[in-house]
């Protein structure tokens, strides 16, 4: 198996003066699910490189198991900080695409046009594509075979617009990832706030918020 993850390169929140980037969570849980598994993994990002790490996501109350093999992991840590550049990537030979949230995948994979293109050659050659949280953003161009939004009609879900006004973000961010997949005709489901939830349609793997990243990964794998 051979899976790419792809992060983000966008370290600002908005116009807050904060810092943002990916969840450390959504890429730990999710990155030792598929090495475990025997996945042979590549990690891009739009501009390659170290991706920023959303401080949020490393303080003492948001670790978890998986944040913490991470942080005793130099071998992880070194291929973290030597992502390949987006735009060098061809879809031929990967058997999965899989997207960590945290809120810089608004700003940047969400419009990315390299990151469009691997989607929607991953989903028209039915092979599985995943995102977790914040990360379903990069579902807003995408388009199916024939020519419509790439969830239209599907099950999908993210971070819920009372997640976003839990963390006080409803105003900073660009758009609301729930009503963007709304308004691109998915099926939104999504369970408790903050608890695990995961949706499955054919090869498309959505997870609602960082509990969500673990089961999104190995329900990506069980797709495989």
């Amino acid at each position: 198996m051979k899976i790419l993850m792809v992060l983000t390169s966008h370290d600002q929140l908005g116009d807050t003066g904060k810092k943002t980037g990916f969840w450390l969570e959504e890429f730990a849980a999710p990155y030792y699910v598929f090495k475990d598994a025997g996945a042979d993994i590549v990690l891009a990002s739009p501009k390659g490189g170290q991706p920023p790490l959303d401080p949020g996501s490393d303080t003492d109350d948001a670790q978890t198991e998986a944040t913490e093999r991470f942080k005793a992991d130099a071998n992880a840590k070194s291929l973290l900080a030597q992502t390949k550049v987006l735009s060098t990537i061809n879809a031929e030979g990967f058997d999965a695409i899989f997207y960590p949230g945290g809120h810089g995948p608004l700003w940047d994979l969400a419009e990315d046009r390299d990151s469009i293109r691997l989607i929607e050659e991953f989903t028209h050659s039915a092979r599985p594509v995943g995102a977790v949280c914040h990360a379903p953003a990069v579902f807003k161009h995408p388009k199916g075979a024939d020519g419509s939004p790439l969830v239209s009609g599907k099950t999908v879900t993210r971070f819920t617009n009372s997640e976003e006004e839990g963390v006080g973000l409803t105003e900073v961010v660009p758009f609301l990832v729930e009503d963007m997949l709304k308004a691109n005709g998915g099926k939104y489901e999504k369970g408790a706030d903050w608890g695990a939830f995961v949706a499955v349609d054919g090869k498309l793997v959505t997870g609602q918020n960082p509990a969500s990243s673990e089961e999104a990964a190995r329900k990506l794998l069980a797709l495989l």
